[in-house]
């Protein structure tokens, strides 16, 4: 399963349609050191992948469609056996062409020599200033020798301008073999939350059921792990992003994890939170059927033509209602929700795009005031979530909170396709209503 090289080249040459007389410049991601001179494991930037398919360092690519011979060009690391011994196997000049279909290619270590070429009859270079201030200043370099040329040759390339304009549209929606990959992907993530919860039970330590999760991921053919997965025991379920994962579960708590597969470079992201003892509490019952309501009426909102905002405006209705009905919130609903003083339990947006990246690129609006309108193709995760945190400041005027209610925190997470006639939700097998989470 993966992305055929006729879809990379359909991708390329929309590119191409898109910057007419420029030339667009894209690089590769650099190597990143955990210490000293050990490397993590590679990850290739998402929009260099999602052009070429070519998932080495040292990389740039160049699109050029006014070049009169070359409009796809890509520049490499050579082959080289006796450093092939020490990093691994290197795709090489040559075969940059024959499988990634380059109309030419060059060694990376030519790019100052062959680059202007490409960009000397372009009317503007198309490039992301990014991190890496070392090639940033290469590009900069070379559109300057240019544009000093300008008044003698009358043509330059006038502006740099941003390739994620793009590019980034195009990621939004997925194609058939994209959603294929997404389908993989999310399948691994739901079976790796299902033997979770087999496995999880008092006594264990959060990082025993994380390996769990991990062994299924590359058990089952994924990549490795979409994010730091975050396996959170009682309180800890009350810190969004909580990855130490160190802790031993106990009798009576709530275990709130969130874990996504990476499949071929695209992403699961799924949540769910239940009783490690098998039964909840009335506090915690209490609140995960909130979040449960909330989620059902957010996914029943995701469909092609709706502004992107209208499901997560339903899931914090539902919320503050919820919160009011317990005597957590007081006051008036429209009143709490336009000054934000549900925010101390609900302080995150109900979804993200999702894709090459767990937080995928596009616009979620148009400008300040128009969202966004779903359309079949999009992938996007519906996440509500109440967190009480031992720590929890309620907002002016609000009640303070009972110690019972303090240090649960639940989420409960899905990833939905966008479909013609409504959405699919891609997470299904994984199991969320009460009955289903109690033993």
């Amino acid at each position: 399963m993966g992305i055929e090289q006729k879809e990379y080249r359909q991708r390329q040459q929309e590119v191409m349609s898109k910057i007419g007389g420029g030339t667009a410049i894209f690089r590769s991601a650099p190597l990143a050191t955990m210490h000293n001179d050990v490397e993590y494991t590679y990850r290739q930037e998402s929009s260099f992948y999602y052009l070429t398919g070519f998932n080495e360092p040292e990389a740039v690519a160049v699109f050029a469609p006014h070049h009169k011979e070359h409009q796809y060009i890509l520049f490499v690391q050579p082959k080289d056996p006796e450093k092939e011994t020490w990093t691994g196997y290197r795709c090489g000049v040559e075969a940059a062409k024959e499988i990634y279909g380059a109309d030419e290619a060059y060694p990376i270590a030519e790019l100052n020599e062959k680059l202007p070429q490409y960009l000397v009859n372009a009317d503007r270079i198309y490039y992301h200033l990014g991190s890496e201030d070392c090639f940033n200043n290469i590009v900069i370099a070379h559109w300057l020798k240019l544009m000093r040329g300008y008044q003698r040759r009358g043509q330059a390339p006038l502006a740099i301008e941003d390739t994620r304009p793009l590019t980034f549209p195009m990621r939004l929606v997925k194609s058939p073999g994209e959603i294929a990959m997404m389908r993989q992907a999310t399948k691994i993530s739901a079976m790796a939350h299902n033997r979770a919860r087999e496995f999880a039970r008092p006594g264990v330590y959060e990082y025993q059921v994380q390996a769990e999760i991990e062994h299924i991921f590359r058990k089952e053919g994924g990549i490795g792990i979409a994010y730091p997965s975050i396996v959170a025991s009682g309180e800890n379920a009350c810190i969004l992003h909580y990855i130490e994962n160190d802790r031993q579960i106990q009798d009576n708590e709530l275990l709130l994890i969130d874990a996504g597969c990476s499949y071929g470079y695209y992403n699961g992201d799924i949540t769910r939170t239940f009783p490690v003892s098998g039964k909840f509490t009335p506090e915690q019952k209490a609140l995960y059927e909130i979040v449960l309501e909330a989620q059902l009426k957010a996914i029943a909102e995701v469909q092609p033509g709706k502004p992107y905002n209208e499901f997560h405006d339903i899931a914090v209705c539902v919320i503050v209602q919820g919160l009011l009905d317990l005597g957590l919130l007081q006051g008036d609903l429209e009143e709490i929700i336009q000054e934000e003083k549900y925010k101390p339990f609900y302080m995150h947006r109900t979804g993200h795009w999702l894709g090459l990246d767990v937080h995928d690129v596009g616009t979620y609006k148009h400008n300040e005031e128009a969202w966004r309108n779903l359309q079949p193709g999009h992938i996007l995760t519906v996440e509500p979530g109440i967190y009480i945190s031992p720590f929890i400041k309620p907002a002016e005027g609000q009640p303070e909170i009972p110690d019972r209610w303090k240090g649960i925190g639940i989420r409960i997470e899905d990833d939905l396709l966008v479909t013609a006639d409504g959405h699919d939700i891609l997470t299904a097998d994984v199991p969320k209503s009460v009955a289903e989470m109690e033993r």
